[in-house]
């Protein structure tokens, strides 16, 4: 029993790169992992950690991450830019990125990540969900904020009242 929400870190859609990693599996593991949850989960919000630019990452390399964030079309990410800690094994592999291409990379990651967010998102668009009311909005405080069961934040107008139940909420 789980909340249709799940955070599966993937760090690279690289098998190369995840080998060098020292991580525990393959791209080909991650989207197997990825097909049995949405079988066994209708509806699940998948979020995900990239990290771009470790020592030795091609452009391959690079192009297997857009393909599999195409591919599992992440409801979101947290994306990072590898960088430098000293006395780490990374710090001390051949063949840095340089800061110039991992920038590039990491603008081109956040464009396919945003997109198909964007794509899940819309899905939403006319169905009622579940929301539970947080509190108003930081934004403005005549609007009211909370989440769906996949963690997706609502922004509506609503009774203040409201706060700490779950309501429901057409999408518009």
């Amino acid at each position: 029993k789980v909340t249709e929400q799940i955070h599966l870190p993937v760090q690279s859609g690289s098998t190369r790169i995840l080998q060098i990693m020292n991580r525990k599996y393959t791209r080909e593991k991650y989207l197997q992992i990825i097909r049995e949850i949405r079988e066994k989960i209708p509806g699940v919000a998948i979020t995900t950690d990239i990290i771009v630019g470790f020592p030795g990452e091609t452009e391959s390399d690079f192009t297997d991450t857009l393909t599999l964030c195409e591919e599992v079309g992440f409801d979101s990410a947290f994306t990072f830019i590898y960088s430098n800690r000293n006395n780490t094994p990374a710090d001390k592999m051949a063949n840095q990125i340089p800061d110039e291409v991992k920038h590039e990379r990491f603008t081109r990651l956040v464009e396919v990540i945003n997109r198909r967010a964007y794509d899940k998102n819309a899905e939403y668009i006319g169905g009622v969900y579940d929301v539970l009311v947080e509190g108003t909005s930081k934004n403005n405080e005549t609007v009211l904020t909370g989440r769906t069961r996949s963690g997706k934040i609502v922004n509506f107008e609503g009774d203040v009242h409201s706060v700490g139940k779950t309501i429901g909420i057409k999408i518009n």
